[in-house]
């Protein structure tokens, strides 16, 4: 786990993790000394990076409101004012993009199709850098509707797209892409049992007085993992604090958690998920969240494998997540869910042909 003697070089993401994890009451004698000694003598290039990493991480708004009042309890003016600029830009992103996000699920039940926000609110009162949808309405009505409603192209889809069964859209006057989800979740839509139970359990929030379905605590926190532990393979620090607060406020229910995760064939990965969470939590407020014994148990490994490169927190793929990539493949073949397999099993010729486009072109745009 990242720590301040030993990562010099990641002092942004360190000071994040403090901020957010440890909140001034629970902030002992480390975490205040580190922030109070970094950030009177912060130069304006290195807050800029540290707004970039924030924004990367999708915590701009939290970790500007926590900054905000200890500058200016210290009378620093100068950085009080580049903290509240960031904190103004993002907001206003997100408010022009709020509208547009209910709007486009407005359009789907008025025309008759249920349509579930995922990832997106996740991060409240921060955005994600995309608008993620999820619909059970067949592709061409979803097509059709995104264009006729919303004047909207479909953005260059790539091979892990059309196996993901997803669509982005690029919306006139709409910064963020909308990324939808048609009947399949996955990182090549194998995910067709979770995706069947997402609309069935999902639930209504209120977001600055708008209505928005979202998914169930356990769908999210299993789509959370779907998207780091199978797919990327890094956390971003919004994960972090997004499940850590369920896991604190007592929001999980593990026992269905661990049932639809077993369902999904994704229970180790969704034990993992969450032990990360706790390990990394455990480092930065000193106290990790209270998960049951037996999650601790079927998780393949924790935070102690975690590190920081490029602007996130990575886990390894050799031979940690292999082996859940493995074990989910099994699952599917037990349960002879054929197509979804097969789907499956096409993961790492995907991620080959990705590295060799990126090792040749520079990019592996088109493929992953």
């Amino acid at each position: 786990m990242p720590n301040s003697s030993a990562y010099p070089a990641k002092m942004s993401m360190i000071l994040l993790s403090h901020l957010l994890l440890a909140p001034t009451a629970r902030r002992g004698p480390r975490e205040t000394s580190l922030l109070d000694s970094q950030f009177p003598t912060m130069s304006r290039e290195q807050f800029d990076e540290l707004a970039a990493l924030a924004s990367s991480n999708h915590v701009v708004v939290r970790a500007m409101e926590r900054l905000l009042p200890m500058l200016r309890e210290a009378g620093d003016e100068a950085r009080a004012e580049w903290a509240d600029a960031a904190l103004a830009a993002e907001r206003a992103r997100i408010h022009n993009a709020l509208p547009s996000l209910h709007a486009i699920c407005g359009a789907f039940e008025e025309e008759g199709s249920d349509v579930t926000v995922i990832k997106s609110l996740d991060h409240w009162p921060d955005l994600g850098s995309d608008l993620d949808l999820y619909t059970n309405a067949q592709s061409g009505k979803v097509i059709d509707l995104m264009k006729r409603r919303f004047g909207a192209q479909i953005a260059p889809r790539s091979w892990g797209d059309r196996l993901a069964c997803k669509w982005n859209f690029l919306i006139p006057g709409l910064r963020e892409a909308v990324e939808i989800h048609v009947g399949r979740l996955g990182q090549t839509g194998e995910q067709a049992t979770l995706a069947a139970s997402l609309e069935a359990r999902s639930r209504t929030i209120e977001v600055e007085g708008q209505s928005f379905r979202v998914p169930a605590i356990s769908h999210r926190l299993m789509i959370s993992t779907l998207q780091r532990m199978y797919r990327h393979f890094y956390f971003r620090l919004c994960d972090v604090v997004d499940s850590g607060d369920l896991m604190e406020s007592g929001a999980v229910d593990y026992e269905d958690l661990r049932r639809s995760a077993q369902q999904a064939g994704i229970w180790e990965g969704v034990a993992t998920y969450l032990v990360i969470v706790s390990d990394y939590a455990q480092e930065y407020r000193g106290l990790g969240y209270d998960l049951p014994a037996w999650v601790r148990t079927a998780a393949r490994f924790g935070g102690e494998q975690v590190y920081y490169a490029k602007e996130f927190l990575r886990i390894p793929i050799l031979p940690q997540s292999a082996g859940l990539y493995r074990s989910q493949l099994t699952g599917l073949l037990r349960r002879r869910e054929l197509e979804s397999s097969a789907r499956l099993g096409l993961l790492p010729w995907l991620a080959t042909a990705a590295l060799v486009g990126q090792k040749v072109t520079g990019s592996d745009k088109g493929i992953w």
